[in-house]
């Protein structure tokens, strides 16, 4: 097999977005652990936490991005593509725990009004 010599600054910044990412996935996870157990402050940390690390690699790719548009070309890396797709799922991961944070919560506030009213009777 031939011997493949790759641009450093290509795969430190393609192993910092999925480093990044992941971390990001694993604060989703706990979040939703939170969410499930309508623990929504720390769901809301954790949460916040996950934008930061997704922020951090979002910067890496753009940086890389605007690297290129300035003819400062990358050319194509599998592993950058990887890094790609991986920061773009779990940036979904986290817009869909958003929105299912909401959704608890708004479900939440309704059965504490019911309650409410039936203790009223």
């Amino acid at each position: 097999m031939e011997n493949i010599n790759f641009d450093d600054k290509l795969v430190s910044t393609a192993m910092s977005i999925i480093i990044h990412a992941g971390d990001a996935r694993n604060y989703i996870k706990e979040a939703l652990d939170f969410i499930s157990l309508y623990d929504f402050e720390n769901a809301e940390e954790k949460l916040r936490q996950a934008n930061e690390e997704i922020s951090i690699a979002h910067k890496a790719q753009t940086d890389m991005i605007q690297g290129e548009a300035q003819g400062k070309g990358i050319g194509y890396s599998l592993l950058f593509t990887h890094a790609q797709d991986t920061l773009m799922t779990i940036k979904s991961e986290l817009n869909i725990s958003r929105q299912l944070l909401k959704i608890f919560k708004s479900l939440d506030e309704r059965i504490s009004r019911i309650e409410k009213m039936r203790c009223k009777e």
